[in-house]
């Protein structure tokens, strides 16, 4: 059984994952946002425009232009996420037809997998970008910590030691 994101869902979810780290609300760059996730800056101006249409970023026009999160982020779910790229994903195939369960009657796995999608969208239903883009302990940062560290290495003081401790992180610099 195969569950996983085609290229464009991955990028939608780092790009939204960079989003929901923004500690403020200035809007960040399609460059500053490929940069920081390695995503290819050439596909992801298509990517913010779907998310933008599924009224999940603001787009602001300008030098200084750039997305930001169309709401907190502890009100975009993963799954808003994904469908805004892959579309609706209740499948509506039988898993051994092939084709629409239900012509001659359900087939015999129909109610389990049924159940295994509905608590697979559950999941990321709940799964929000607040939580999955919170710090956690290791080598990924947030904005702020990479701007204070900037500042600092600037100035020859702690916050830069610390931060060549922990090496690169995926962070947006500024």
């Amino acid at each position: 059984m195969r569950l996983e994101l085609t290229r464009r869902g991955d990028y939608a979810v780092r790009a939204m994952l960079a989003l929901a780290r923004n500690p403020d609300d200035d809007p960040v760059s399609v460059r500053r946002i490929a940069a920081a996730m390695a995503i290819p800056v050439q596909v992801l101006p298509r990517v913010m425009t779907d998310l933008h249409r599924a009224g999940l970023v603001e787009a602001v026009a300008g030098r200084t232009g750039g997305y930001r999160l169309a709401r907190a982020a502890d009100r975009i779910s993963l799954l808003a996420v994904v469908e805004a790229i892959e579309g609706d994903s209740r499948h509506t195939t039988c898993v051994l037809r092939g084709g629409p369960c239900g012509r001659d009657g359900q087939c015999d796995v129909h109610a389990v997998f049924s159940a295994a999608q509905a608590a697979m969208l559950t999941s990321l239903a709940d799964a929000s970008l607040a939580t999955l883009s919170a710090p956690r302990d290791g080598p990924a940062e947030r904005i702020e910590e990479r701007r204070g560290a900037k500042a600092d290495r600037r100035h020859g003081g702690a916050a830069g030691q610390r931060q060549a401790d922990l090496g690169e992180g995926v962070a947006l610099e500024t």
